[in-house]
Order: C-alpha cells, then sequence, then structure tokens
C-alpha cells in the first residue's frame, strides 16, 4: 500500500533503534526486557521528534570564562500519552525534558467497530503556546491517533508531533488524511492489518506487553 504523499513521515533507521525493535518484537522478549527496550526505544524517537526545539541564549559563567550558551527557548513542552501504552514511551520523554508538562488521553478500541472510545482526557494549560508530542507505539488503524490529535487541537494546540514505534500503511493513510498537518516520527513501517486490525508482523498488543497482562 503506497503511502499518501502528503504524509510528513520521519523512519528513524538509526542501527540502535533498528536493533532494539528486532529484540522487542520476539515473542519471547519478557515482560521487563519489553519494557526496557521501549523506554530506550522512546529516547531515540525523542531525540528525532524534538530536533528542531527553538533555542535561545542565555549567559552563564563556566569554570574558565563566561559565555553566551545556548537553552531551550518559549513555554515547556508538553508529552499526551495515549493510554495505556503511551505511558511506556512518557518515561522516556521526560528523561530528555524532565520540565515538561504531562497530559494524559484515555481511549479504548471497540473491537468490533475498531473505532475509539474516550474515557478520559486531560492536559495542561496554554497548549497554542507549547510544543506538544503525542505518545502511542502503534500506529495500526489510525483511528485512535486521529481522534487524540482533534481531541488536542479542540483544546488549543498548534505544534504538534506524534511518536508511534510502529505504523501500517493503512494507519498512516488514515492519519495523514485527517491531519496532514502533524509530523509523524516511526521507528518502523511494517507490512499491513491482518483481519482484527493488528499490525503484521508487529510485536503484539503493546499495552499487555508492557504491563504484563498478556
Amino acid at each position: 500500500m503506497a503511502l499518501p504523499e502528503c504524509a510528513p513521515v520521519t523512519v528513524v533507521d538509526h542501527p540502535l533503534v533498528q536493533h532494539k525493535l528486532t529484540l522487542m518484537r520476539r515473542k519471547e522478549a519478557s515482560t521487563g526486557e519489553f519494557r526496557q527496550l521501549l523506554r530506550e526505544l522512546g529516547i531515540l524517537l525523542g531525540y528525532e521528534a524534538m530536533r528542531d526545539l527553538p533555542l535561545t541564549t542565555v549567559q552563564i559563567t563556566t569554570p574558565m570564562s563566561d559565555m553566551k550558551a545556548p537553552i531551550l527557548a518559549g513555554k515547556k513542552l508538553c508529552f499526551v500519552p495515549i493510554l495505556r501504552a503511551g505511558n511506556g514511551l512518557l518515561d522516556a520523554m521526560l528523561e530528555l525534558v524532565p520540565s515538561a508538562r504531562v497530559g494524559q488521553i484515555g481511549l479504548f478500541r471497540d473491537e468490533e467497530t475498531l473505532q475509539p472510545q474516550k474515557y478520559f482526557m486531560k492536559v495542561p494549560r496554554g497548549l497554542d503556546k507549547r510544543i506538544t508530542i503525542v505518545l502511542d507505539p502503534m500506529l495500526a488503524t489510525g483511528n485512535s491517533a486521529v481522534a487524540a490529535i482533534q481531541m488536542i487541537k479542540e483544546a488549543g494546540a498548534k505544534d504538534i508531533r506524534l511518536v508511534c514505534v510502529l505504523a501500517a500503511p493503512e494507519g498512516i493513510s488514515t492519519f495523514c488524511k485527517a491531519h496532514p498537518d502533524v509530523p509523524l516520527i516511526l521507528a518502523a513501517i511494517d507490512e499491513r492489518l491482518n483481519e482484527i486490525g493488528y499490525i503484521v508482523p508487529g510485536l503484539g498488543d503493546a499495552g499487555d506487553r508492557l504491563f504484563g497482562t498478556k
């Protein structure tokens, strides 16, 4: 399935990203291993998602001299995991930017319609002045991501990025058609969705593997 031309998609093909993703995919990976690898992947994907953060300069004094040095500019970032699997990427992002604000969106997928159902949302104020990074390990049908980004936009966010580990072409197409202005940062694009809307070859249910509920 060809990707739509409008899709602002970045696949992070760094060797460490691809290596860790392979280790995560293995069905014999333990809950602890899966959790640790997802956190490590989150850090690597976070570097890419935040490579263009605005900078300003401040005057500091080093042990050797005074200097003007770069520092992040603007209001603090906001990370918004889509519950529950998105929490597996949150700690990684907070390691990179500990001062960031955190929102949460709770969605579950109706297994018959494959449509998202909202059960929770709470986000910081001032999203219109913050870079907002939405987190969800899997972009399968794309329906949950589309709904979450729409909710974030309605809350005022204007500069939004979506970070996922895996995506199916069908999910990217759905997402791009709904939100062509939102960059998507991925570790890999897999082959397809199966008949029940799971990514193939994928890695299974990320939430179940993360929390040991499989």
